[in-house]
């Protein structure tokens, strides 16, 4: 039976003051569903590339199995996906019913394999390579973010088709597709690696009881150092009282005065003393040890102005846009003042060409409908893309937004302060939308236009942005895959269907 084996492994990227990886012991077994969780910038990705042998460490990883990414690189979209599939697996001609069993499973009409692989949808793309991923029965996959494009449905196809597997690890923050899918947990937290057997639920509950449990811990030890600090003081006091005191003459008239007595007294207290301030520094450090893994939650806040009129913010009225072949299905809908509206419904459907198309981006569409906005609206973009490059400062300053604003959310989205002065371009993907989402909440906004906003993003950041929008009530505009955050924030949902 094979294993990966983690001994002793150090790492850490050269613009790091700290491992990323301290002295990480883990043993994995070969038939392990393990989900990879943890706040963007622990270290998920790098794992898998230690793993994949790409990344120099100390220490020693054991396994004699044979690993497979994704996502893969294409290095040419431009050719038929039958060639990406053989560029990437290659196979034979006579071999390729492999990757057909594999297309049949993921719902995949296996016609997509004479398309040019750049006009295949993201959903499409992700299903393909998932289906590369798997060509191979005896390898050990290692899975990055596999939902990010994936529409609610496909997410339910891909989360089936994972069950089927064994042997895998996959880095996913969406719990409504790991659940049925996991049956360990790999948890990078804020000072260690835990490994829990069960779902993603299972590690919720475990970790809430062990927070629950420190937290109280730790207040129980506050009123015993108190205690045990009041104690030490006042024999601390006393014993310097009695010497002080021992030598006055008004002792030396004392019939039973014994200074030797005093003394030894006064000693012993000291003493006492002594140790209970030892005790007192014991239960410091033990409460420093507390809480070592509870993560800071701060919450974020919109920099949201509510217009006082007029209540309907954006009217579009029988809308919808054609080009060539392409005809986006027809909707209406209204965005008022304190309303989420999200739009939902199939990958390539026209959600984002209607975002562009109600921005007043230059698409090739010709419009029939109406779209009516209030005059002079402020609007937020956060696009689906990770498309920054540059200095975090410099970026903020040519959007007009205030650059130590930027900092803070970053700060409060688990940011860490080294990242600050890093080109975008070289953060992980969850690092790069902490960025494009700091921005946004940071320009002055009557309106939001977010465009998948949780790709990438890790469990608490996410429960963030639910928190903010439910508190504040901005008027949005939605797209995005998540139930829960749908479910949780949207005043309406407007369900796009050909």
């Amino acid at each position: 039976m094979g294993t990966i084996q983690i001994e002793n492994v150090n790492f850490k990227y050269d613009q790091m003051m700290n491992n990323l990886f301290d002295s990480l012991n883990l043993k994995i077994d070969e038939s392990w569903k393990l989900g990879l969780i943890g706040r963007n910038g622990r270290g998920k990705t790098t794992l898998m590339k230690l793993l994949l042998g790409q990344l120099d460490y100390q220490g020693q990883i054991i396994s004699n199995m044979n690993f497979y990414y994704y996502p893969q690189k294409v290095v040419n979209k431009n050719i038929s996906t039958m060639d990406v599939v053989k560029n990437l697996t290659h196979l034979e001609d006579y071999d390729l019913w492999k990757i057909e069993i594999e297309l049949d499973k993921l719902q995949v009409d296996i016609e997509v394999l004479k398309q040019q692989f750049s006009t295949l949808s993201p959903g499409e793309q992700t299903k393909v390579l998932l289906a590369i991923l798997f060509i191979d029965e005896s390898g050990f996959q290692l899975i990055d973010e596999p939902t990010n494009h994936l529409d609610i449905e496909g997410r339910k196809i891909v989360s089936d088709y994972l069950k089927s597997k064994k042997g895998f690890i996959v880095i996913s923050h969406d719990k409504a597709f790991l659940n049925p899918v996991i049956d360990h947990v790999i948890s990078i937290n804020r000072n260690d690696v835990d490994v829990y057997k069960g779902n993603f639920d299972t590690w919720q509950d475990n970790k809430d009881r062990q927070d629950n449990y420190e937290k109280n811990q730790k207040e129980q030890l506050k009123k015993d150092i108190n205690r045990l600090h009041e104690t030490a003081v006042k024999r601390e006091n006393w014993s310097n009282s009695a010497e002080a005191q021992k030598n006055k003459n008004r002792y030396k008239e004392s019939v039973n005065l014994d200074k030797g007595f005093i003394s030894h007294k006064s000693s012993k207290m000291m003493k006492k003393a002594k140790m209970a301030e030892k005790r007192v520094d014991s239960a410091i450090s033990e409460k420093q040890d507390l809480l070592k893994n509870i993560e800071i939650e701060e919450p974020i806040t919109l920099n949201y102005e509510s217009l006082k009129h007029p209540n309907i913010l954006i009217d579009v009225k029988n809308l919808s846009l054609q080009y060539k072949d392409v005809v986006t299905p027809m909707v209406n809908f209204e965005v008022k003042r304190g309303q989420v509206i999200a739009l939902i419904g199939q990958n390539g459907i026209g959600k984002t060409t209607i975002f562009k198309q109600l921005l007043g981006f230059q698409q090739p569409f010709q419009q029939f409908g109406e779209i009516v906005e209030a005059n002079n609206l402020k609007i937020s973009y956060l696009t689906q893309d990770n498309d920054l490059v540059g200095d975090i400062r410099q970026i903020a300053v040519d959007k007009k937004i205030e650059p130590e604003l930027v900092f803070s959310n970053l700060r409060k989205l688990g940011f860490e302060r080294y990242l600050f002065e890093q080109p975008v371009e070289q953060m992980s993907q969850g690092q790069r939308r902490k960025v494009a989402l700091a921005l946004s909440l940071s320009q002055e906004a009557n309106i939001y236009f977010w465009d998948e906003p949780l790709n990438y993003l890790d469990v608490i950041t996410r429960q963030q942005i639910i928190d903010a929008i439910k508190k504040q009530q901005p008027s949005m505009l939605l797209i995005d895959h998540d139930q829960d955050l749908i479910d949780s924030v949207a005043t309406k949902k407007v369900i796009l269907k050909h």
